[in-house]
């Protein structure tokens, strides 16, 4: 673990964010808040919100790409990152930028952005570990897991992870790898265990217990997020299906012991 601060200056910077949704709309404001500039891009037509908030929406990427972005940070789904890059003109960039993520899982932002941008493009990848939902009020020790894939403009680097420094995040630097497994033992098996519970149509009851209550709202908070960031964390996180497999197997291991000490019980009746 590791702290983001250095001796480095800060600089004021332009943003350019991909893919407009809840989160993208959270990051935007504290970056406004902030005094930093930012301008949109989205599949699905957000100008009216943009105009609330005063940020430029372009429906055409290709002037997004060639306005003077320092960072392009890339807010879309797990599931449509490689399209949506594949789609956006790359050679219509018109300086060095600072390409950042925020995908809930990381080696594969990593090894899409390597393969799809010009070799002289910062990389960054990071994972904010909260949503709309409970960022809402506020980041403090909430944290960002980073890091730094190809970077050699440090001052801008630095400068956007303030960002999230500033307002009281926890700063993790964790390479892609390690934090995909890491992610896998807990955002996807928590997601994993939510999912079941909802398939079981548990609900609160009168006579919940503490533990029962944190299960009704483990179930709450996974089906709050869609399948598909669901899918995402399973279909692109390589440690994932094995982790699927133990809770399997897992789940097995105790129910046969159930199953062998009913047996044992009944036994036990019949003498």
């Amino acid at each position: 673990m590791s702290s983001s601060s250095s001796s480095l200056p800060l600089q004021t910077l332009k943003i350019g964010i991909v893919g407009f949704g809840t989160f993208g709309q959270l990051l935007a404001k504290t970056m406004i808040k902030q005094g930093h500039t930012t301008r949109a891009t989205s599949r699905t037509d957000y100008s009216q919100l943009c105009h609330q908030l005063d940020v430029p929406f372009f429906r055409d990427v290709i002037p997004f790409l060639e306005a003077d972005n320092d960072v392009i940070l890339i807010c879309t789904s797990i599931l449509s990152l490689s399209e949506v890059l594949n789609s956006m003109p790359l050679r219509r960039l018109k300086r060095h930028t600072l390409f950042v993520d925020v995908l809930s899982v990381k080696e594969h932002p990593r090894n899409v952005l390597l393969q799809v941008l010009p070799e002289n493009m910062d990389v960054l990848c990071t994972h904010p570990m909260f949503g709309p939902e409970s960022g809402k009020n506020g980041w403090k020790d909430l944290p960002l897991v980073y890091e730094k894939v190809r970077v050699r403009n440090e001052t801008r680097c630095s400068s956007f992870l303030h960002i999230f420094e500033s307002e009281g995040c926890r700063m993790v630097e964790m390479s892609c790898e390690e934090h995909d497994k890491v992610a896998a033992r807990s955002q996807f098996l928590s997601h994993s265990i939510g999912r079941i519970l909802a398939e079981m149509g548990i609900e609160s009851t009168s006579m919940n217990t503490k533990s029962f209550e944190t299960l009704v709202k483990l179930k709450e908070s996974a089906t709050n997020d869609s399948f598909d960031l669901f899918s995402g964390l399973f279909i692109h996180n390589r440690f994932a299906q094995q982790e699927l497999m133990n809770l399997e197997q897992s789940f097995e291991k105790v129910k046969q012991r159930l199953l062998k000490k009913m047996s044992e019980q009944q036994s036990l009746s019949s003498v």
